[in-house]
C-alpha cells in the first residue's frame, strides 16, 4: 500500500516512460507486427481477410488497414500494429481510470497503443486514439517487461486505457495472463465495442472494466461516435455475467445526452441488467476535439443525473470532473455513512472495514483489501 503523501505526489500524473502524440511522418521505435487472434480468410485467393474482433467486422484486402487504424492485412494475414509498442505508459491512481470501488488509494500501471474503433467527436485523447501505431512515438515494452515494471513500481493493477484497448487486444491479453500469475489485477477502460468470443476469452483474466456508456440512444452513437449502442449493452451484460467487476462512465454533454428521460432509461437499464451495485460515473464534459462549441456541463445537470440514478435503485452514482464535489464520495447505500472521501483523484479518508460499512456492516460492492 502506498502511503498518502506519496500517493498525492503520484496523482500529479507524471509520465513513467512515454506519452506519445501523433506526428505526420515521424515515429519513435517501429511498432511490432503481431499476428491477430480473431480473423479469417474471406476469399478463394487467400489474400482478403475478415477481422472478427469488433462489431465492425472489417473486410480488408491485402495492404488495407482496419477502421481502428491498428490492424493491417499483409499478404493474407491480419496483424496487430501496436503489439508491445505502447505510445503512452504512466503510473496513475486507480481513481483516474475511473474506478471508485476498486482498491482505492492504489496505483495502476497504465498503458496504451494507438488506435480506436470509434470516432467520438468529443474524444479526450484524440491525438493517440485517432492515430495509427505507425504515426505515434512508441516505446518497446513486452508483456513480460510490462508486468515486471508494474511489480517493481508497486502497482496493484495494470490498466489498459487512454485509447481503446480492444485495438491492442493481443498485447492486452498476453500481458493480462502474466499479470494474473503475479497477483496483479487487470483493469481496463473501454468503449465496450467488442465481439462476444474475444470478450469471453479476455474476461478470464480481467478483474475490473469501466465501460464508457457514451449515451443511451442509437442516434447518439451513430452521429457522435460512428458506432452502435447495442453491442456495448451486450458487453456490459456479458462482463457482469462473467463475474468481472463493472463500472460505467457516462460523459454528460449538454444538448446531446443530458435529457432526463434518457438518463432515467439508462439508469433503469443498468439497475436491471448490471445490478444495483454497479457504480456509474456521471462525468462533466469540457469542450474538446470536434465538439468545442458546446459549453461545459452544468454541475446541476450532473447532480440531477445522480438523483435519477438513486431513484432508479443504483447504489453508487458518482459525479466526475468536479473536484471536491460530495458526489465524488462513496456512501453506504444502507445507512448513508461516508465511507470514502475524495477530492479529484485523491483519496482523503477510507472508513471501510474488510469491504463492509463499519457502522451497519453492509457489504459494499467492489474489490477491496481484506
Amino acid at each position: 500500500m502506498v502511503n498518502r503523501r506519496d500517493f498525492l505526489k503520484i496523482a500529479a500524473f507524471s509520465p513513467l516512460i512515454i506519452s506519445g502524440t501523433a506526428r505526420a511522418g515521424v515515429q519513435g521505435n517501429a511498432p511490432s507486427y503481431h499476428e491477430a487472434l480473431y480473423y479469417r480468410k474471406s476469399d478463394g485467393s487467400g489474400k482478403k481477410v475478415d477481422c472478427l474482433l469488433c462489431p465492425r467486422r472489417c473486410v480488408l484486402a491485402d495492404g488495407q488497414t482496419g477502421f481502428c487504424r491498428a490492424r493491417k492485412n499483409i499478404a493474407g494475414k491480419l496483424y496487430s500494429l501496436g503489439y508491445a509498442s505502447p505510445c503512452a505508459v504512466h503510473i496513475d491512481p486507480v481513481e483516474k481510470k475511473p474506478f471508485s470501488n476498486v482498491l482505492p488509494r492504489t496505483l495502476a500501471f497504465s498503458v496504451a497503443s494507438a488506435g480506436c474503433n470509434f470516432r467520438c467527436k468529443f474524444c479526450q485523447n484524440w491525438q493517440i486514439s485517432q492515430a495509427s501505431p505507425l504515426e505515434t512515438t512508441n516505446t518497446t515494452l513486452t508483456p513480460d517487461d510490462l508486468v515486471a515494471a508494474a511489480a517493481r513500481k508497486g502497482c496493484r493493477s495494470i490498466a489498459y486505457t487512454y485509447t481503446e484497448p480492444t485495438n491492442f487486444y493481443e498485447y492486452m491479453f498476453d500481458t493480462a495472463r502474466l499479470a494474473r500469475k503475479r497477483g496483479i489485477l487487470n483493469v481496463s477502460h473501454s468503449n465496450g465495442y467488442i465481439n462476444p468470443e474475444p470478450l469471453k476469452a479476455l474476461s478470464t483474466y480481467m478483474d475490473a472494466v469501466n465501460i464508457d456508456l457514451k449515451g443511451f440512444s442509437s442516434s447518439f452513437y451513430s452521429k457522435l461516435c460512428e458506432g452502435e449502442l447495442e453491442p456495448v449493452l451486450a458487453t456490459i451484460k456479458a462482463l457482469k455475467h462473467s463475474g468481472v467487476w463493472v463500472e460505467v462512465t457516462n460523459l454528460v454533454i449538454q444538448g446531446y445526452n443530458d435529457d432526463e428521460k434518457t438518463i432515467t432509461d439508462m439508469c433503469r437499464w443498468l439497475a436491471k441488467e448490471a445490478g444495483a451495485d454497479v457504480p456509474v460515473h456521471f462525468s462533466r464534459f469540457y469542450p474538446m476535439y470536434k465538439l468545442t462549441g458546446v459549453s461545459p456541463t452544468p454541475v446541476k445537470t450532473l447532480e440531477r443525473a445522480r438523483e435519477i440514478a438513486v431513484s432508479a435503485g443504483l447504489n453508487f452514482p458518482y459525479i466526475g470532473n468536479v473536484p471536491g464535489h460530495p458526489g465524488e464520495n462513496t456512501y453506504c447505500p444502507k445507512c448513508k455513512r461516508l465511507l470514502i472521501q475524495r477530492s479529484g483523484y485523491n483519496v482523503l479518508t477510507i472508513a471501510l472495514k474488510g469491504g463492509k460499512c463499519p457502522d451497519c456492516a453492509a457489504k459494499i460492492g467492489g474489490i477491496w483489501d481484506a
